[in-house]
């Protein structure tokens, strides 16, 4: 398969998530649609290094396919890294960025005939933003949806307002948010207790695991120790 060509995207709105994560909108001028799959991911080559391989970094889109030509990402920095600290000390509205994409198959599954468990770690939330709203958006039909984000303190809840307003919204989607570093009225702990807690019974189901590679090994070990295939789990690792 070629590689994509780099274009050129515009930074049209930038926005403070929390206090060490943002939201970018980037606009494509060259097309009249970015089109992409929800999961799919964009590569960003940053003058930040001599070396073309050491400038690149990739995000998954935050935002789902509106017919437009712009697209979100959700970024938190690395204060020890290079290409974050260059994006929220360099960029600005007006900024042009070299991109390539869409890429990658951690898409939105094509039948949604099983119960659908996102299960995530900070940023992670991203494509399963995307997921969730292309399924609310489309009225497509599908079982239950479990939206498992487990993050450190309140201040790192990200899209929280948007996921409590979906689920309060959407027949059969859940958000079950969980904090293992801070007291809260909400779930506490890591994610791991709340999907083994729901597939106790043993639902027909099928996973998503984005976020740190740590939460990724650690949850397909104990899906498949709950019996599940590893065909249902599909993985994206961060970092």
């Amino acid at each position: 398969m070629a590689l994509q060509p780099w274009i050129i995207g515009t930074v049209i709105k930038i926005e403070d998530e929390t206090n060490d994560t943002k939201r970018f909108w980037i606009q494509v001028p060259s097309l009249d649609k970015f089109d992409f799959l929800p999961g799919q991911f964009v590569t960003l080559d940053l003058p930040i290094h001599e070396k073309s391989n050491k400038r690149w970094r990739s995000y998954s889109i935050a935002s789902w396919p509106d017919d437009t030509n712009v697209f979100e990402l959700l970024i938190v920095l690395n204060p020890s890294g290079t290409g974050t600290p260059y994006l929220f000390n360099e960029i600005n509205v007006g900024s042009e960025i070299t991109l390539r994409g869409p890429q990658g198959v951690f898409t939105i599954p094509q039948n949604l005939e099983k119960e659908l468990f996102l299960i995530c770690t900070g940023t992670g939330i991203a494509p399963f933003r995307s997921m969730v709203n292309f399924i609310f958006q489309n009225n497509l039909p599908h079982k239950k949806i479990h939206l498992i984000f487990g993050t450190r303190t309140k201040n790192n809840l990200l899209y929280f307002e948007e996921m409590k307003k979906l689920e309060n919204d959407f027949k059969d989607f859940y958000f079950h948010p969980t904090l293992s570093r801070d007291d809260w009225e909400g779930e506490k702990g890591y994610v791991h207790a709340i999907y083994e807690r729901l597939c106790k019974s043993k639902p027909d189901a099928q996973f998503y695991l984005c976020g740190w590679k740590n939460m990724i090994d650690e949850a397909k070990s104990r899906l498949i120790e709950l019996g599940y295939d590893k065909k249902d789990i599909h993985l994206e690792i961060y970092g």
